[in-house]
């Protein structure tokens, strides 16, 4: 329990430690945290530095930007939605692409980070999620996509899913397709499970954790 002296980085530690707790519980201590630091100031990353967390989140490409100082000290995972666009703005800053689901985008990050190794995941909207409101591909696509990525010489670390809002069984069945396509594909990262459903992905077989205000409480209105 806090007390009122607490610091604001004991308060995030002690919830990291909770954390660590529920990973260590499912029996997947070799999953990687990424705290995401949307919404909040610079002042997260170097937070999230000092209790030793080493990669960082950021959703936009415009809030990236204020924070690249900061950032250098990460590294750093991109997990906005992407246009061509915002790749040739941020590429210098970032170490980790989600939410690729576009041959067009996996062009464009080669060609924005030749001589470097950038790691890509590809974002899987799957059969699971009935719903159509957010970006993703559909497993049919995923041939198409790695060879595209092949072809333009971009390593593609795993894949990527997000949740089904609001159902808790659709996002548990959706974590385990996305988790067996990985293994269909020998793809070794599964980057799935946010502050709300991480046990779940953890149970499915997430290798990467997207967490920010499990971590850093509320953010702050916009």
């Amino acid at each position: 329990m806090s007390s009122p002296m607490t610091t604001p980085d004991e308060i995030v530690a002690e919830r990291l430690e909770a954390i660590r707790s529920t990973i260590a519980d499912v029996g997947r201590a070799d999953a990687t945290i990424v705290a995401v630091t949307k919404g909040f100031d610079r002042s997260a990353i170097d937070c999230a530095c000092r209790i030793g967390l080493t990669d960082v989140g950021e959703n936009y490409a415009q809030e990236l930007l204020t924070k690249t100082d900061a950032a250098a000290q990460v590294a750093m995972h991109f997990m906005g939605r992407i246009q061509r666009n915002k790749v040739r703005k941020i590429a210098e800053y970032v170490d980790a692409w989600h939410s690729v689901s576009r041959s067009e985008v996996i062009t464009e990050i080669a060609k924005r980070t030749e001589g470097s190794a950038p790691r890509v995941f590809l974002q899987i909207r799957p059969a699971a999620d009935e719903t159509d409101t957010k970006d993703g591909a559909r497993p049919e696509d995923l041939d198409g996509l790695l060879e595209t990525a092949r072809d333009v010489g971009v390593d593609i670390a795993g894949l990527m899913t997000i949740g089904v809002l609001g159902d808790a069984e659709a996002t548990k069945a959706a974590f385990v397709e996305v988790a067996e396509l990985a293994d269909a594909y020998g793809l070794a990262e599964r980057s799935m499970g946010m502050s709300g459903d991480y046990r779940d992905a953890l149970e499915a077989g997430a290798t990467m954790l997207r967490l920010g205000s499990v971590l850093f409480g509320p953010r702050p209105p916009r």
